[in-house]
C-alpha cells in the first residue's frame, strides 16, 4: 500500500512519495520488500498513485514486483487502494509501504487465523486497539485505549477470508460508495461477524511507523533541518 500523498511529511513529500524516503540511508519501502524476500515471498504487488513514476524502477530492482495504479488516490481513503488490488487477496500479507521493518520475522508467511500483527499495551494509545478473548478478536476501538492489542498495518488473510474481503470491498466501494473509510473498516466494523480474526504478537521494537517529520528526525538526525 503506497499510493498516499504523505501530507504530514511535507515538504519532503512534495518531491518523493513517503515510502521512498530514506531513513539512515535505506528507503522505508526497501525494509518491507527485503523482509518479504527473506521470508521467501517474491510475488509482491505495490499499489501506487501519488508520484507513481517514482516507483517505476522497482520491478527492475526487485524481480517479481508488479505495480498496481490507484486512480482514486487523491480523492479517496485507502479503501481505494485495496479495492484496486482486490484480485490478489487470497493467502496474502497486506502491509503499508511507509513502515520500517526491523525484525524480518514479523513478515513470516505462516499463520493459522487471518488477522493483524499487534503489540500488547497496558499504557494508553490513540491507535486502534483490539480486544481479544481466547485468541480471537472480539472488538476494536478506533479511539484507542489501554490494556489491549494495538493494531499494526500488517495483516494476513487466508483464501476463504480473502474472497470475503474482495466481495465486501466491492459492496462498500462500488455499491455503497464508501470512499472515505479505511480498508480495515471493512472487516473490523462493516462485517465483523463474517471474520474470525486472530493476532500475530510482535514487540515494540520490531517495527516503526513514521507519521510525521518530527518522528522521522528522531530516527535520522539529517532531517532536523525541516523542523
Amino acid at each position: 500500500m503506497a499510493a498516499g500523498m504523505g501530507k504530514r511529511m511535507r515538504p519532503l513529500t512534495f518531491e518523493i512519495p513517503k515510502p521512498l524516503i530514506q531513513v539512515n540511508g535505506v528507503r522505508m519501502l526497501d525494509t518491507a520488500i527485503q523482509g518479504l524476500h527473506l521470508n521467501g515471498i517474491t510475488e509482491i504487488y505495490i499499489v501506487v498513485g501519488y508520484l507513481k513514476e517514482k516507483f517505476y524502477p522497482l520491478p527492475e530492482e526487485y524481480p517479481g514486483i508488479k505495480l498496481i495504479e490507484n486512480p482514486y488516490y487523491d480523492t479517496c481513503n485507502n479503501i481505494s487502494s485495496l479495492y484496486m488490488a482486490r484480485e490478489h487477496l487470497e493467502d496474502v500479507i497486506i502491509l503499508d509501504g511507509d513502515q520500517i521493518i526491523y525484525n524480518d520475522e514479523i513478515l513470516s508467511p505462516e499463520f493459522e487465523l487471518s488477522g493483524y500483527n499487534a503489540v500488547w499495551t497496558d499504557a494508553h494509545t490513540d491507535e486502534w486497539l483490539m480486544s481479544v478473548q481466547d485468541g480471537i478478536v472480539t472488538g476494536c476501538s478506533r479511539a484507542g485505549g489501554s490494556h489491549g492489542w494495538r493494531l499494526y498495518s500488517i495483516s494476513r488473510w487466508n483464501s476463504e477470508d480473502g474472497k470475503k474481503l474482495k466481495k465486501h470491498l466491492e459492496i462498500e466501494f462500488e455499491q455503497k460508495k464508501k470512499r472515505q473509510i479505511y480498508w480495515d473498516d471493512v472487516p473490523m466494523f462493516c462485517y465483523p461477524w463474517e471474520y474470525r480474526l486472530g493476532v500475530r504478537e510482535m514487540r515494540w521494537d520490531d517495527i516503526v511507523e513514521v507519521d510525521n517529520i518530527a518522528e522521522l528526525a528522531k530516527l535520522d538526525s539529517s532531517y532536523r533541518i525541516y523542523l
